[in-house]
């Protein structure tokens, strides 16, 4: 019947669009969300109704404000996108340090190159997996990853990864997927306690989730000076 063949056009349709655009890919594969990425990188920021002031208050104010006591600080956020953290930290006068941005959307990278142009000497771009970052223990003062935690592969190992190159005393900052949306991201939104537990399970301490927008919340932690157990990654 008619009303038959309607009910399963539309619920195919909701599919599709839950796959494609409320997951943004993830539940598809790292080759889909990667070309998703690339295919809407030019609308991306207006998508996202990027607002700077907001970013500046509370994504860059606090990491400049925990990196105060570091001469030359290095921030590495993780799948960066278009650069907005990179972009935020670079315009604060009291950051005098650099950062390196990485993410695997070619597109996505060189809009945020362009961004970041006029402080090119301060920034690397870097197109690489977060599943396995290419650089050493220990080595970053801060590491971010803004709004995109919820769509890589595997969201605790890529975790593992950010605390294995943030170097003791150095800061995490990331968001956390809340409200209704969180509830289409099954087994990737977390509950904030589990994610709190999952970070200090990590080694991390300081671990603070506070409301940011109405469908993230931000989580600060700190690696303890003292190491805690070894970390690794798929823990």
């Amino acid at each position: 019947m008619i009303w038959v063949g309607l009910l399963i056009l539309s619920v195919a349709g909701a599919v599709v669009y839950w796959l494609f655009f409320l997951s943004e890919g993830a539940y598809l594969g790292r080759r889909v969300v990667i070309a998703l990425y690339d295919w809407g990188a030019s609308s991306y920021d207006r998508v996202k109704n990027v607002q700077p002031h907001d970013d500046a208050a509370y994504l860059a104010r606090p990491l400049v404000a925990a990196l105060k006591e570091e001469h030359c600080p290095l921030v590495l956020d993780v799948a960066t996108g278009t650069g907005r953290l990179p972009l935020t930290l670079l315009r604060q006068w009291d950051f005098q340090g650099r950062v390196v941005a990485l993410d695997l959307s070619k597109r996505m990278l060189a809009i945020a190159r362009h961004k970041t142009h006029a402080r090119r000497h301060r920034v690397g771009w870097i197109r690489e997996d977060a599943m396995a970052l290419p650089f050493r223990n220990n080595c970053f003062h801060a590491v971010t990853c803004i709004e995109a935690l919820e769509f890589l592969p595997w969201p605790w190992e890529a975790l593992a990864e950010m605390v294995r190159v943030l170097r003791p005393g150095g800061h995490l900052l990331i968001s956390n997927r809340v409200g209704i949306d969180a509830l289409l991201l099954p087994g990737r939104a977390y509950r904030p306690e589990a994610l709190t537990e999952k970070l200090r399970a990590l080694g991390l301490a300081k671990v603070r989730p506070q409301r940011w927008q109405v469908h993230y919340d931000l989580i600060a932690a700190q690696k303890p000076v003292q190491n805690g157990p070894t970390v690794h990654a798929r823990d």
